[in-house]
């Protein structure tokens, strides 16, 4: 498969295993509504939040939207898009390896683009989430009316690319049918099923049962127009027209044609791959909504937010409620706000201080109940919660050494993801920190098991190894250092590591 090629290319590729895990911290006194919501709104660089995400999130997350700086090279208020190519692609390289990660099996990723960087951002996924996961580059009609001042031509849409973590296991829900869809079914001849459309009988695929001829009741004689075909054999035929779905017109004499009945129409429409603004929303409806949200702050408003509508109709299609959410280039908090409103789990990443500014107040606003964008479609009436995290400090300092105020969950969580590269589903109380594929996995650390241990329980004794659940298989015990022979560790199918050199820091 072909690659993309920049400057810092190869650099870039090994940046992602050097991107410190932090630990992050919840600011209670940010957070809003429920306190027991798992819902997320972290203020920090999103590389940073990304890598610390993965002990917690890895293979969890069921949809990511993204919509990043399009390099645009014009200078957007609240941060620098005028960058080079190559320092652009540097940005997004390790940001789509760790969204990889932290997607799962049968989810995908959704992200926003122009013709600045659409078509390299496209060879850059296929290398990241593999050719064979492409799903589609939607066609986002942005803009209704054309700019007669446009140099060359007037720009009206943006691309969704849209990828599958496992094409295989992809699972894509249908759009609701619109009241123009159902408008097209009446019911002229009083069928007792109810309201109907027709399709035609015939098509241009070859058909070797597709070529006989149709009478109707007024004694006309049909053969498939030229170059067509009957799509379904003649018994086939005769089964519809028994059971009264054929329709002849008014009169009896039109050409035939198949019923199809609004009753047995599917619940939904599969999504085409052009999305129309009376459908989802333009860049201006985005501003309006924006600007509502804020008036209160004035004219501080961001140049290119997405309609809620827009957003609505990509969980929709993703998603079901109770789902996760991510979104690494919050913005001015659309994504968050409307997964909100549609029951979705959701983390939201934004690094610069208008996480404080616009994201939380627009959040803690749904909660309250506010009534805009997609609001009263979804019917929202408010509630739920969300919490506010900063990033912290380094698990590990640059020599590689535990930093002395992480606290056991911290680094239990670190642990656990770097032996088993799933996330910890709970904070363990003690140094069993779970069993995966017949391992049991344990850490002594910063006193868990008590003070009256030698340094605090960090070290493997006897008593120590008395005291630890047991399990009867393999087990891996970290801790500082063992006391116990190897011939009694191999004995009990224990591989013992040393904190903190055995842990993988990167």
């Amino acid at each position: 498969m072909p690659i993309l090629h920049w400057l810092s290319r190869e650099d870039d590729l090994q940046n992602t295993p050097k991107v410190p895990y932090r630990v992050l911290q919840a600011d209670l006194s940010l957070s809003v509504g429920d306190a027991n919501t798992s819902n997320m709104l972290i203020q920090g660089d999103n590389l940073d939040a990304l890598k610390s995400l993965l002990p917690y999130y890895a293979g969890q997350v069921k949809c990511i939207y993204i919509d990043p700086p399009y390099n645009t090279k014009s200078a957007f208020e609240h941060y620098d898009d005028n960058v080079e190519h190559s320092k652009w692609l540097s940005t997004m390289y390790p940001r789509l390896v760790l969204l990889r990660e932290l997607l799962a099996e049968d989810g995908s990723i959704w992200v926003s683009i122009d013709d600045n960087e659409g078509h390299y951002l496209k060879v850059l996924m296929d290398e990241v989430f593999g050719r064979r996961n492409f799903v589609a580059a939607n066609i986002w009609q942005k803009l209704f009316t054309v700019k007669n001042s446009a140099k060359y031509f007037s720009d009206m849409h943006e691309y969704i690319l849209v990828y599958a973590k496992n094409i295989n296991q992809l699972q894509r829900n249908l759009l609701p049918r619109s009241s123009d869809l159902d408008g097209s079914y009446s019911n002229p001849d009083n069928d007792s099923r109810g309201d109907w459309t027709t399709n035609a009988i015939q098509a241009r695929n070859f058909y070797s049962q597709g070529g006989y001829e149709i009478t109707s009741p007024t004694g006309k004689v049909y053969l498939p127009p030229k170059g067509t075909y009957w799509r379904i054999s003649e018994n086939s035929f005769k089964e519809l027209e028994k059971d009264g779905r054929i329709w002849w017109g008014k009169d009896g004499t039109a050409t035939p044609r198949i019923k199809k009945f609004l009753s047995e129409a599917k619940q939904g429409v599969v999504p085409a791959s052009i999305w129309f603004h009376k459908d989802f929303g333009t860049n201006g409806e985005a501003k309006m909504e924006v600007r509502k949200l804020f008036e209160d702050i004035g004219d501080d408003v961001f140049m290119t937010p997405k309609p809620e509508r827009l957003i609505k109709g990509i969980l929709y299609l993703a998603t079901n409620e109770g789902d996760l959410v991510l979104d690494s280039f919050l913005g001015s908090g659309t994504t968050a706000a409307v997964a909100h409103k549609m029951n979705r789990r959701y983390i939201g990443i934004e690094m610069g201080d208008h996480a404080l500014s616009h994201c939380l107040p627009r959040l803690q606003k749904v909660i309250e109940g506010e009534q805009g964008g997609i609001s009263q479609a979804v019917n929202w009436q408010g509630g739920g919660g969300v919490k506010f995290y900063r990033l912290g400090a380094p698990i590990f300092d640059t020599q590689g050494q535990i930093n002395p105020n992480i606290h056991f969950k911290d680094l239990a969580a670190h642990v656990w993801f770097s032996e088993t590269k799933t996330p910890l589903q709970t904070v363990p109380d003690s140094p069993l920190l779970g069993i995966h594929n017949g391992t049991a996995y344990y850490l002594l650390y910063n006193g868990i098991l008590g003070d009256k241990r030698p340094n605090m329980g960090n070290v493997l004794t006897r008593q120590v190894l008395r005291d630890l659940a047991p399990h009867d298989g393999q087990k891996v015990i970290y801790g500082e250092s063992t006391r116990v022979g190897q011939e009694t560790l191999d004995l009990k199918q224990i591989t013992f590591k040393q904190t903190p050199y055995d842990i993988k820091a990167r």
